[in-house]
């Protein structure tokens, strides 16, 4: 579209400026070339932090410090609470918001790629844009969605940034095992996870993975806290998805985590998981119950837990072999995963059946955080053990379905985002 300068600015020659730029300065290349197109006086990327309670906004010149500031080097990374801001509104619905300022109009848009929410482009422009320019804001921040993703390979600014908080040995370790993205938006489904570490980290792990015609998702619980526990995670987690990779069936993954603990981990320590199976061209699905609590699922506004054999934790007992047990998957499903410390006593009254629920119209998204943060609020803030939700919405439909919008099926809380 023309901009202010008459010119016209498609997306591949912001994405073309952003190329020969160094990875540490994508962002601000993007972000100084849509500026200058739609005449904007400010252009700001606020990225999303791990817990999804706050963006961060990133700069090159230190403030100076503040409760609120973090400086490395000759960055700085002012953290801004959602709660309350319009970011939250943006970031919850993944609707681009257009609000008037003292000069003009402020512009925010939700950077997201397949509904994980990367962040949000902030804008300050002269007068109210149009529709068309709307849109093509909405369009650039989808790209700039996937220039972050491309270029954090390269650094660790964004890393960084999304760190509220510091980082332990064992939660760096323990975030390598989590999925790149922790939501992820498809014909058939939609799945996002969110951990809650405990002060001492407690070994939790999600996974999930899309190939052509299969969705594989595990959660898993290790034994123990810190480095051991994250450790041992390490272990069993590498063996799931070599095992995946490898193209073995979910008995055979099952059986070969199990044997890898028992090898390589001490007698005393194991870990309970729930492996799930989704053929997406049959719409079925199987599980393997590794002594973890059952999963709960959500169907027709009921709220009860999938009866499902256990068989015992993996690393106990020698040539196991795993029950593969059927799941009856129906569209409009939500199937919630979580881990002991979301079930622990003295978070009990978050009442997470209850939650689930009352959750039944949002974004799976939303559903994970509300679990954790419900969590938290009952141990006030004081968490024995790591707290991990996973939520998978089953949409239906079989291989010739996968190609229709993602949004289409999106519980109506959280409307489609600009990107789907």
């Amino acid at each position: 579209m023309p901009g202010q300068d008459g010119r016209t600015l498609d997306l591949r020659s912001l994405l073309a400026a952003v190329e020969v730029a160094a990875p540490v300065a994508a962002v601000d290349v993007f972000a100084a070339e849509l500026g200058k197109h739609l005449g904007a006086e400010e252009v700001t990327f606020l990225i999303s932090d791990f817990n999804g309670s706050a963006v961060v906004r990133l700069s090159r010149h230190p403030s100076g410090g503040g409760d609120h500031h973090r400086a490395q080097g000759s960055d700085d990374a002012e953290t801004v609470p959602l709660a309350g801001t319009s970011y939250e509104h943006v970031v919850r619905t993944q609707r681009i918001e257009v609000r008037p300022a003292q000069e003009g109009a402020r512009v925010v848009a939700p950077v997201t790629a397949r509904g994980d929410v990367i962040g949000v482009l902030e804008m300050l422009l002269a007068a109210d844009p149009d529709a068309d320019t709307v849109d093509y804001i909405a369009a650039a921040a989808h790209a700039l969605g996937y220039v972050v993703i491309v270029n954090r390979r390269f650094t660790d600014l964004f890393e960084w940034g999304q760190r509220s908080q510091p980082f332990s040995l064992a939660a760096e370790i323990q975030r390598r095992l989590l999925p790149t993205s922790l939501t992820c938006e498809a014909g058939q489904f939609t799945v996002a996870g969110a951990v809650e570490p405990a002060g001492n980290v407690g070994g939790d792990t999600f996974d999930y993975i899309l190939d052509r015609d299969t969705l594989h998702v595990s959660l898993t619980d290790a034994m123990g806290h810190e480095e051991e526990a994250a450790l041992l995670a390490t272990l069993l987690v590498g063996s799931l998805r070599n095992s995946r990779r490898g193209g073995v069936n979910l008995a055979e993954q099952a059986a070969r985590a199990n044997t890898a603990l028992l090898q390589h981990a001490r007698p005393d320590q194991f870990v309970t998981g729930q492996l799930l199976r989704v053929d997406l061209t049959a719409g079925t699905a199987a599980m393997v119950n590794a002594g973890h609590p059952r999963p709960i699922r959500l169907r027709d506004g009921r709220v009860d837990d999938i009866e499902l054999a256990a068989d015992p934790p993996f690393g106990i007992v020698p040539d196991l072999g795993y029950r593969v047990q059927p799941v009856t998957l129906l569209p409009e499903d939500r199937l919630v995963f979580v881990t002991d410390g979301v079930l622990d006593r003295n978070a009990a009254t978050a009442d997470i059946m209850g939650l689930i629920a009352a959750t039944g119209d949002l974004h799976p998204r939303e559903v994970v955080q509300e679990i954790t943060r419900a969590v938290l609020r009952a141990v006030d803030g004081k968490l024995r053990d790591d707290a991990t939700a996973l939520c998978l919405d089953w949409y239906g439909g079989g291989e010739r379905d996968r190609q229709v919008d993602a949004g289409a099926n999106r519980p109506s809380a959280s409307p489609p985002p600009a990107d789907s």
